[in-house]
């Protein structure tokens, strides 16, 4: 399986900070950015979530900061599902230097599936979690086979 790639960017001169890297709100935005299209392969689509009144919620996220880009630079996101639950997804993103693939952070983030009316936490539909699931199955059948992103 090829990895999973949710995001392709660049980084812009106004994302960068004092000392010339990309400032952290923007690793973070990208990483989000990241998130819905992967959860869109995950069967979470955007029409999913609104006919359903459901939402994806972050519960926890840590970045591990590899390498400094800077302006110009292209970007780019794999990502892949490491664990499906009745109500929770953890999954992991590596934004790479999309020229030479150098690995400039990873992200990993356990999000809920919530009813946003009710405004809790709510199991994953049985349709959207069997593909969930497969995607999952699949990422960790890649990750054995390349020694998996570094979380």
């Amino acid at each position: 399986m090829q990895p999973l790639v949710t995001y392709r960017g660049t980084v812009y001169p106004w994302q960068c900070d004092h000392v010339g890297h990309m400032n952290i709100t923007w690793y973070a935005n990208k990483f989000d950015e990241a998130n819905w299209n992967l959860f869109a392969l995950a069967g979470l689509t955007p029409r999913y979530l609104r006919e359903s009144g459901r939402g994806m919620a972050a519960l926890e996220q840590r970045i591990a900061y590899r390498r400094e880009l800077v302006a110009g630079d292209i970007v780019e996101v794999e990502s892949r599902l490491l664990e499906v639950r009745p109500k929770v997804l953890r999954f992991v993103h590596e934004m790479r230097e999309g020229e030479g693939g150098v690995v400039a952070a990873v992200c990993e983030i356990v999000a809920a599936h919530v009813d946003r009316r009710l405004r809790r936490a709510c199991e994953i539909e049985p349709h959207v979690r069997a593909i969930a699931e497969r995607l999952a199955a699949e990422g960790a059948s890649a990750a054995a086979g390349s020694g998996g992103p570094a979380a």
